[in-house]
């Protein structure tokens, strides 16, 4: 494949594709979703938000202020979805690899398209600086493209460039506004750290002291985070600090929640590795300036799981729990300051896959999911109010918004 250029500075494809992605480490598959914010596009497409949702077989596309649905599409029985970045585009995985959906214009209707982006065990996406990379289990591949270059390829994908994987695992890759590529090493056994490589492929820094590296997330600075099974590593001006969790030796936090105005990061957070069920009751923050982690308890009857996270208005925390409510968390203070009731109580989820409550914010509104009642509410941040209701025909799973 041709090497395209980046904002930053073109990778050095050469070089990145002979990498020996650090040193062999341990890595099992690990359930759950990517957790990272998508920053908008700096070219964003002519349209306003777009809610894509899926359901067995299918997906939804809605309208973000009317709610209305402008699309049903078919799918695979189970699919992910994750925005591409572009204000536009929303890639879903399927057995083939990510599939672009084009949630439409004021002049153009949604429809998932035939482009597909090959991968092995498509898994997660991150959109960064310009660039977006697409993470293929299967192989450990990172497939980077410009991210605006989606609006301009209707017919054909845009041109990528392929890092290869050394051996494949569950991980996740980030390219820098510098060039440098941030990913994941591990193996089927388990997966332990990540790797810096400069454009030429060198080696900037590495850390194997992570065991279950999971979701990746940049803060203020470009600082970027990845959760562990016993805290988190931060990569900040060429170098990895590790962040020791306060329950040892199991401390997870595998979903990463961030903005590029704060230096500090939301994460989801277990301190029992034989807890059964996917509820959690305690939230991590990590200061990414003062390179601390400390753990916070939910209020009493609140538990969320990876999809029930989200930042919003005054860079704080939003937590949608399982008693219905939206949580608001203050980060700097390390406090819950109110509560907005949005849907009904519910219970965990068997399995993860399974349709069960999900936020996604897009400026002062939240998207949240009611799979028991097939709905979708939008609900005013700032005030707590849900300005908009609308029922659906199917049972919302998975959620993407295109800002």
């Amino acid at each position: 494949m041709r090497s395209s250029s980046f904002r930053a500075g073109p990778l050095r494809r050469a070089g990145l594709l002979a990498l020996a992605v650090g040193a062999a480490v341990g890595l099992t598959a690990c359930a759950g979703g990517a957790g990272s914010a998508a920053p908008a596009s700096s070219a964003p497409a002519d349209t306003g938000t777009r809610v894509a949702l899926s359901y067995p077989g299918g997906i939804v596309v809605l309208d973000g202020e009317s709610l209305e649905t402008l699309a049903d599409v078919a799918s695979e029985e189970f699919t992910r979805l994750n925005p591409a970045g572009d204000g536009r585009h929303v890639m879903v995985t399927t057995s083939e690899g990510f599939q672009v959906l084009d949630a439409g214009t004021s002049a153009t209707e949604p429809e998932l398209t035939d482009l597909v982006f090959p991968a092995s065990k498509p898994g997660h996406v991150v959109t960064h600086g310009g660039t977006t990379v697409l993470y293929a289990d299967g192989t450990s591949d990172s497939t980077i493209f410009d991210t605006d270059a989606l609006l301009a390829s209707t017919d054909a994908l845009p041109e990528v460039e392929t890092i290869a994987g050394v051996e494949a695992h569950h991980g996740v890759s980030i390219v820098l506004e510098d060039g440098s590529f941030v990913t994941t090493v591990g193996n089927a056994n388990g997966r332990t750290g990540i790797v810096v490589k400069d454009p030429s492929g060198a080696t900037v820094a590495e850390n194997a002291t992570c065991p279950g590296v999971h979701g990746e997330g940049t803060a203020k600075d470009e600082v970027v985070v990845f959760g562990c099974e016993n805290g988190a590593l931060i990569y900040a001006d060429g170098e990895i600090t590790k962040v020791d969790a306060p329950d040892q030796p199991y401390g997870r936090m595998g979903n990463i929640f961030v903005t590029d105005t704060s230096s500090l990061v939301l994460g989801d957070y277990k301190d029992d590795r034989d807890a059964e069920g996917y509820l959690l009751h305690r939230v991590a923050v990590i200061d990414t300036d003062a390179k601390t982690q400390k753990v916070v308890d939910m209020p009493e009857g609140a538990e969320y799981t990876f999809r029930d996270l989200a930042r919003g208005p005054g860079d704080l925390g939003y937590i949608l729990a399982s008693d219905g409510a939206i949580h608001v968390f203050d980060l700097e203070k390390g406090v819950f300051t109110d509560a907005f009731p949005v849907i009904d109580a519910w219970e965990g989820p068997v399995e993860w896959q399974d349709a069960h409550p999900a936020i996604k914010v897009s400026g002062d509104i939240a998207y949240v999911t009611e799979p028991a009642k097939n709905a979708v509410h939008a609900v005013d941040l700032t005030s707590g109010e849900v300005v908009k209701s609308a029922t659906l025909d199917v049972t919302p799973n998975e959620i993407a918004l295109t800002r």
